[in-house]
């Protein structure tokens, strides 16, 4: 039976975790990120994957940082035969990418080589993408550039968010892996290596990309809100108070006013001049220091006051 250490942290290592567990691999750790406080009450959380894993009864090691770590010692003494990684969120050092027997594997989220980095799903939607998928490669010092395995796409639709594609990329993650690891125990696949001139990175998301430029076009400021749905969120100001932007719709209509300035109030709905002359639907906002309502609840309650020729944004961005 072949040996293997898995290394996740969120939500989207889960699936893939429990596929390995079910296909009767011997899974003789699961590592993944220490606990951390999460929400208002700051209440120390375990991540999905330890979660999981003990429920398992699997041996769960966390370290704060692996080089150098108690944690790195057990793997390395565990002589696996594989490492398989899914969104750990941590770079291995080579001292542990050289003791499997059959190298360290990756479960990517994005079509490799592009969008390499921490948040790629994020940068497909922002992007404007039609289309992403996962790619199994093997791990080496440099982040997310090992050789390709294998690959599987799926189609972007208008409708999802960072939310709803985490969960499509994690079910095919899952099964091209599910797919993948016999071939590579085998030795039947030819590792293909990446094109480093069609190379695109995707980094962590900055706190400065999350606000709303409204010289930007209707349809790419969807893009953004979509990105950052349901983490961390795109916002504006209004009356310079900070306004989350949940749900929008670009329309087809055309409009002579400057980007951010309010053209037309309806009950349901606010109207808003974007970038190009283009015009965005804002149907779900969040004001600072509320909960997340529809604009009909916005316009009866905080949002009473506001007026057509408003301007939404800030320094008249």
């Amino acid at each position: 039976m072949t040996k293997l250490i898995f290394m996740g942290t969120p939500d989207f290592s889960v699936p893939i975790l429990e596929a390995l567990i079910a296909a009767d691999y011997e899974i003789a750790a699961v590592v993944t990120q220490p606990d951390r406080p999460v929400g208002r009450k700051k209440i120390l959380t375990p991540t999905p994957v330890k979660e999981a894993a003990l429920k398992h009864g699997l041996l769960v090691l966390q370290p704060e940082k692996i080089s150098g770590s108690e944690e790195l010692a057990k793997i390395i003494e565990l002589q696996p035969d594989l490492l398989v990684t899914a969104a750990f969120g941590q770079f291995l050092p080579q001292k542990l990418l050289d003791v499997p027997t059959y190298g360290a594997i990756n479960v990517h989220a994005s079509l490799l080589p592009k969008y390499r980095g921490g948040a790629p799903v994020h940068y497909a939607l922002i992007r404007g993408e039609k289309e992403t998928g996962v790619t199994i490669m093997y791990m080496e010092k440099k982040m997310d550039a090992g050789a390709i395995l294998s690959q599987r796409s799926l189609e972007i639709t208008e409708k999802d968010d960072v939310g709803t594609l985490f969960k499509r990329l994690s079910r095919l993650g899952r099964d091209l892996l599910m797919d993948t690891l016999p071939d590579l125990l085998a030795g039947k696949i030819t590792p293909i290596q990446q094109d480093e001139e069609k190379v695109t990175y995707s980094p962590n998301i900055k706190a400065e990309e999350e606000i709303i430029e409204w010289t930007k076009t209707a349809k790419e400021i969807d893009w953004q809100v979509r990105g950052m749905r349901p983490w961390p969120g795109a916002y504006t100001f209004l009356k310079d108070k900070r306004l989350k932007i949940w749900d929008v719709t670009p329309l087809e209509e055309q409009t002579s006013e400057l980007p951010g300035s309010i053209i037309r109030i309806e009950k349901v709905a606010i109207f808003v001049a974007c970038g190009e002359n283009t015009v965005l639907q804002l149907n779900e906002l969040q004001p600072a220091g509320k909960s997340k309502m529809t604009a009909k609840a916005f316009l009866s309650g905080v949002g009473s006051q506001l007026t057509v020729g408003e301007k939404v944004g800030y320094n008249g961005k």
